[in-house]
């Protein structure tokens, strides 16, 4: 039965960790998270928080994780420094993190003999594809090493090869996921959908006019694929339970979207047109991105939310939350 199982759950009070640890809990399993709350929120969980172990603590601590991990059946191992604006601005921090943590769960996992582990990864791994919709088998690269954007992606990419090959030896089941651009509402103020929403509600502020000027950075043509949270924790429940040891999904949709699409989505929330006004793009940036998910389609995945649902619903929680709620 369910209940009998224990999972730890670290950066369970994060955007997509909380979201995770709701549906555990909803499945009926025992769920322990262990979250230092730097951008997390104990308020995310709503409900579940009085359903779920808390353990607030650092994954750069050794010991607080081995402990984390005592009488744990599996690991979700989230915890990770996200947000574009960090990997720019202290890339030092985001690889410490990244890779200190990953050895801790790892080293855990081995102690309290924990042989189920699912690594949250990331499309940074392979930055600019020469293939979209772009599968798992394609190549990872950090183009310049010097540019710290890359500080993500590189941790990522030395966490899957810790997964991989601690995995072929101390594990029944290892499964990486890479998410392709997660959105919904509680996902934080750094990403580029909040951002957009909250620099929106401000231009639309005392403005009668039906139409906005919206700046951004580059031309506005750079595309991604999104996923609305929902869909994206069903698709990774599909990757965990169906998947087979040492593979990777991508979890995603296939619909490819300009970056200015976005931000009229956004605009129709708010009842005005927008006309973008073209900025300096970011150095470092992808122009596109799209995953190929026939794989996990092949697991029983298939997402059902649209992109105008998703939009709708993010850009409602935004313009009634004040950043101070995160």
């Amino acid at each position: 039965m369910p209940t009998q199982k224990k999972y730890l759950v670290t950066g369970g009070t994060g955007f997509i960790g909380s979201a995770l640890v709701k549906r555990l809990v909803e499945e009926g399993y025992t769920v322990r998270i262990l979250d230092n709350n730097s951008r997390g929120c104990l308020k995310y969980l709503g409900k579940s928080a009085q359903k779920v172990e808390i353990v607030e603590a650092d994954i750069t601590d050794p010991k607080a994780v081995l402990e984390a991990c005592e009488d744990v059946q599996r690991v979700y191992h989230l915890a990770f420094i996200n947000g574009t604006q960090f990997f720019y601005s202290k890339p030092e921090h985001v690889l410490d993190v990244g890779v200190k943590g990953m050895l801790n769960v790892l080293d855990a996992c081995m102690k309290k003999k924990i042989k189920e582990l699912l690594l949250m990864s990331s499309s940074e791994v392979y930055q600019t594809p020469l293939q979209i919709p772009t599968d798992e088998t394609v190549s990872l690269s950090i183009p310049n090493p010097f540019n710290p954007r890359y500080s993500y992606g590189g941790a990522k990419i030395i966490s899957e090869l810790l997964a991989i090959h601690y995995g072929q030896k101390y594990f029944d089941h290892v499964i990486i996921v890479r998410p392709h651009n997660v959105y919904g509402p509680q996902m934080g103020w750094e990403h580029v959908i909040p951002q957009f929403i909250v620099r929106m509600k401000e231009l639309c502020k005392n403005n009668p006019s039906t139409q906005v000027e919206f700046p951004i950075q580059g031309s506005g043509n750079q595309t991604r694929a999104f996923i609305y949270i929902d869909d994206f924790i069903e698709g990774l429940m599909h990757a965990m339970e169906k998947g087979n040891h040492l593979n990777i999904y991508h979890i995603g949709t296939m619909e490819e979207i300009p970056i200015s699409h976005i931000a009229q989505e956004i605009g129709n929330y708010f009842k005005k047109d927008v006309k973008i006004i073209p900025g300096q793009e970011a150095k470092g940036g992808t122009l596109r991105r799209c995953p190929d998910i026939s794989k996990l389609k092949t697991l029983g995945f298939n997402p059902k939310i649209s992109l105008s649902e998703g939009i709708y619903k993010t850009a409602q929680w935004y313009d009634q939350n004040e950043r101070s709620l995160s």
